[in-house]
């Protein structure tokens, strides 16, 4: 019995989201192919032109603009931000640094401590056990 492979593809919004960028701003040919893991894989270790200007200077996908300005997804969302958005406006908002966005910093930052916390004790917890 002979084995064939087939070749695993994936609609052009996965491998947007994997390259994280947004696939709206991505080129008409890419957002109407697909895209196999091979060419994925090229896109990632040499990224064109297009991919490079876009991880550059956007439009950035919201778990990225999120990621830049230090807050979640659901901070995003709580200030208003449904959007995609450029770089340059993303540094505009952190120089801006609204209410919103301050509040959902440190909120962030509570975040991460408790999740430490709660690392450590577990840490803690299984050395115990030994």
């Amino acid at each position: 019995m002979t084995s064939h492979q087939t070749t695993q593809t994936m609609k052009p919004a996965t491998a947007a989201k994997k390259l994280g960028v947004y696939l709206e701003a991505t080129p008409a040919e890419f957002q109407e192919g697909v895209v196999s893991r091979a060419e994925l894989s090229a896109l990632q270790a040499d990224p064109p032109q297009w991919l490079q200007e876009l991880r550059r200077n956007g439009p950035h996908p919201r778990p990225v603009v999120a990621s830049k300005l230090g807050i979640s997804i659901s901070g995003l969302a709580r200030g208003g931000i449904t959007e995609a958005l450029t770089t340059e406006q993303i540094e505009a908002l952190k120089a801006e640094s609204p209410e919103w966005l301050q509040k959902e910093r440190a909120t962030q930052a509570e975040v991460r401590k408790e999740a430490v916390r709660i690392k450590e004790k577990n840490a803690e917890r299984g050395d115990q056990q030994r």
